[in-house]
C-alpha cells in the first residue's frame, strides 16, 4: 500500500520528516502492509524553501527503488531544509504493466500549475476509461504526462477541471472528478472499487481528500473500516475498507523540539503553526489526529506563522 506525507511549518531539515523518526516514511517501506502481495517501486518527494534558488518551485526528487536501497537518500536529504513537503512512497502489484522509473514516481508536478500531487489509491480500468474522460482534459496538461500511472492521469484530469486555486475551487474540482469517472464507468460498463486518497500541495498549503467509489459505483457505501478489516486480505469486505479507511491530520507547534519523531505540541488549528497530513497516524497518541472520514477534504493552509484548517464534506 502507498504511503504519503505532506508537511507545512516553519523551515526545518528535511531529515528530520524523512529520515530520523523510528517511523519515518523510509522505514515505513521496510514492512508495507500488503507485504508480500505488492512490492515497493519508487518514491519521492517535493519541497520548497526560501533557501532555494526558486523558492516558489518545488526541489523534486524521484528514485524507481525502494526507499531504504537508495543509497542518494542520506547524502541529499540532509543538505535539504522546507516549510513545505509532499513525499510519497509508491507500491505496485507483481505485474509485468507496473513500470519502474523515474516518471512514475510521485509526486507529479507540471508547469502552468501551482499544484503537485501525490495519490494512496487506483483508479482500476484508467487506460479504458480513457476514452470517455480525454474530453474533459486540456492539451496543455496532456502533452506534460510523461509516465504510465493513474495518478499522473487523475492529475491531468483535475488540473483541466479546475476553475480556481481557492479551497472552494479545488472542492468543487474534486467532486467535478469523481462525477465524470463515474459518468466513463457507466458509459463503458467498467464500474470497479475506485479508491482516491490524494494531497493535493502547494507552497504553504495542503489539501487532503478521502473519496470515491465502490465496484457498484456508489460514492457513499456504509461501513465499519475497522470492522471490515478484519475479514482479511484477498476479501471484498478489505477492499472496502481500504476505501472507507481515513487520511489524517495533525496540527501543532516546536515539532522541531521533538527529536526522532513526529511528535509535536499538539494545538488546535488556530493556536498551531505546523501542520502534517498523513495515510495513517504518525505518533502514539493517534487520538491526537484529525480523522479525514471518507468523503472528506480538509485544507490546510499556512499564512505567517498561522495555521487555518477546514474540513469539508464533499457533495458527491
Amino acid at each position: 500500500m502507498c504511503r504519503l506525507l505532506a508537511y507545512i511549518g516553519p523551515e526545518i531539515p528535511l531529515e528530520s520528516l524523512l529520515l530520523e523518526p523510528e517511523n519515518s516514511l523510509i522505514n515505513q517501506s521496510l514492512d508495507p502492509e500488503l507485504h508480500p502481495l505488492l512490492h515497493l517501486a519508487g518514491w519521492g518527494f517535493g519541497a520548497w524553501s526560501e533557501h532555494l534558488l526558486k523558492p516558489a518551485e518545488p526541489f523534486l526528487y524521484h528514485r524507481p527503488m525502494a526507499a531504504f536501497y537508495d543509497d542518494n537518500a542520506k547524502s541529499i536529504i540532509p543538505s535539504l531544509q522546507g516549510s513545505t513537503l509532499l513525499a510519497h512512497i509508491r507500491a505496485a502489484g507483481y505485474d509485468s504493466s507496473s513500470v519502474l522509473a523515474d516518471e512514475n514516481c510521485h509526486p507529479f508536478s507540471f508547469n502552468g500549475t501551482m499544484w503537485t500531487i501525490a495519490q494512496n489509491g487506483a483508479l482500476p480500468n484508467w487506460r479504458i476509461l480513457q476514452r470517455a474522460l480525454l474530453p474533459h482534459c486540456t492539451d496543455r496538461f496532456l502533452k506534460q504526462m510523461k509516465g504510465t500511472t493513474d495518478t499522473e492521469f487523475l492529475y491531468v484530469l483535475l488540473l483541466s477541471l479546475l476553475k480556481g486555486d481557492r479551497d472552494e475551487d479545488v472542492k468543487k474540482g474534486f467532486e467535478d472528478m469523481l462525477k465524470v469517472i463515474r459518468e466513463a464507468m457507466e458509459e463503458l460498463d467498467l464500474f470497479a472499487l475506485t479508491k482516491l486518497k490524494i494531497a493535493l500541495v502547494s507552497q504553504d498549503r495542503i489539501i487532503g481528500v478521502n473519496y470515491g467509489c465502490d465496484e457498484t459505483g456508489n460514492s457513499t457505501p456504509n461501513g465499519d473500516w475497522r470492522e471490515l478489516r478484519k475479514s482479511g486480505h484477498g476479501t471484498a469486505d478489505y477492499a472496502r475498507s481500504m476505501l472507507l479507511e481515513p487520511m489524517y491530520a495533525l496540527t501543532g507547534k516546536n515539532f522541531e523540539d521533538y527529536a526522532n519523531s513526529y511528535d509535536i505540541d499538539v494545538t488546535p488549528p488556530e493556536q498551531a503553526t505546523s501542520a502534517i497530513f498523513a495515510s495513517e497516524p504518525l505518533t502514539e497518541e493517534g487520538d491526537d489526529w484529525l480523522d479525514i472520514k471518507f468523503n472528506e477534504m480538509v485544507a490546510l493552509n499556512r499564512e505567517g506563522d498561522s495555521i487555518s484548517q477546514t474540513v469539508y464534506e464533499l457533495d458527491v
